[in-house]
């Protein structure tokens, strides 16, 4: 063994494994050694039944693959900003809840076509893409979130429950100066770093009010290169991650729900998953009442992250742009970052769908996707100021 693990021990029957939120290269590294000492057949377990050797396509990317942002921006000139703002315009004067703002009620009639063909880049293609720049400096709190979820639709018109009181916005800023620290479990309301993880749903929009004075950079990684190193180098790990797991729900009834991580669907490889719900975070602590992950299942979380931040692009959010993220085929992160009086960060966030191009749901989501996306136009709720989400029962998620 190693040096400088000699003090690290693999977790006994019943008992959860020594893994936090934060990964740790040192354990990851011991526990992959203690694992593969102990069984040294593991690199030739075969892949699940079904799961391809490789897959390939344009969402197979490595960070390094992309040298310019113009690969990925697409700057908005004087003419759509005016498109842009004569949309608002339209949809105020109809006077309807915001739940009804969609491609109609909110017409693009020379930028609609970019956004559908932007839409199918992340279905089809690399999987993200920029939009740069929405003035919001010049719109007020409502204007904003009218450009934002009317930009949006033409991307992807179904909008996504994010909290059980029909928010379809959720807000990522530092929240613990103004919320109860009790209710935050999340790193989305703090400074800290969050981990590799994705979503629910198809898409994730995120349109940036306001950058941070230092750090913050967001960093995207492909989840199919991410599937093709670990399938030729440990394919015991995707056996792993195809199977169930246990996934807490933090005080929510039942306490915790079981499914796989990872998906082979249609021809696709989808990763769903969030470490939280395997480690804990902060208030959220993971409840010592429910079976714990395994040893097998520490090593694959830790194998995703290391591997995404070996594979990873990072993206320059500047003021007022809008980033969109293929949540199925791509896993994201953020670095720390510091605020100060002028600077502090602060992102609405969208989860979208393209029922017309989007990739088969896996029977195992097709619940969570049932909950998130059917939300009746006056079910959504717009908030313009930040929360702590929550589901249906109150409890923070």
């Amino acid at each position: 063994m190693s040096e400088g693990i000699l003090d690290f021990k693999l977790a006994g029957p019943g008992e959860q494994p020594d893994i936090e939120y934060h990964p740790d290269p040192a354990k990851y590294h011991a526990r992959t050694e203690l694992r593969l000492k102990n069984d040294p057949e593991l690199p030739k377990t075969p892949l699940p039944a079904g799961f391809p050797d490789k897959v390939e396509g344009p969402i197979v990317w490595e960070g390094k693959d992309w040298t310019d942002e113009r690969q990925w921006v697409y700057q908005l000139n004087e003419a759509e900003l005016e498109e842009i703002d004569d949309a608002i315009k339209y949809f105020q004067n109809l006077n309807i809840p915001l739940g009804h703002i969609n491609p109609t009620t909110f017409p693009l009639p020379t930028l609609s076509p970019t956004l559908r063909s932007l839409s199918r880049e992340l279905y089809s293609g690399r999987g993200f893409f920029v939009l740069r720049t929405l003035p919001i400096d010049n719109l007020s709190k409502l204007s904003t979130a009218i450009a934002f979820a009317g930009i949006s639709s033409h991307v992807g018109p179904l909008r996504g429950r994010q909290s059980g009181n029909g928010a379809v916005f959720a807000h990522i800023k530092d929240l613990r100066a103004t919320h109860n620290l009790k209710e935050i479990g999340n790193a989305a309301y703090t400074t800290d770093a969050q981990v590799f993880h994705t979503d629910a749903g198809d898409l994730i929009a995120l349109l940036a009010l306001e950058v941070a004075a230092e750090g913050g950079t967001s960093r995207i990684a492909s989840s199919w290169r991410i599937y093709n190193d670990i399938a030729r180098s440990r394919p015991d790990l995707v056996k792993t991650l195809a199977e169930e797991w246990v996934l807490d729900s933090f005080g929510g009834d039942p306490p915790y729900s079981k499914r796989p991580l990872l998906f082979y669907e249609d021809g696709k490889v989808i990763l769903q998953y969030s470490r939280r719900h395997f480690t804990g975070y902060l208030s959220q602590k993971r409840n010592p009442n429910i079976p714990p992950i395994t040893e097998a299942q520490a090593e694959a979380l830790d194998a995703i992250h290391y591997t995404a931040e070996k594979y990873a692009l990072a993206l320059n959010f500047q003021k007022g742009d809008m980033q969109f993220i293929n949540s199925l085929g791509l896993v994201h992160a953020r670095d720390g970052f510091r605020d100060d009086e002028k600077n502090t960060r602060h992102l609405i966030r969208l989860w979208l769908r393209n029922e017309e191009l989007a990739w088969k749901t896996p029977a195992a989501l097709q619940h969570i996707w049932d909950k998130l996306y059917k939300l009746k136009p006056e079910e959504q709720n717009f908030p313009l100021e930040p929360e702590i989400r929550k589901k249906a029962g109150g409890v923070a998620k």
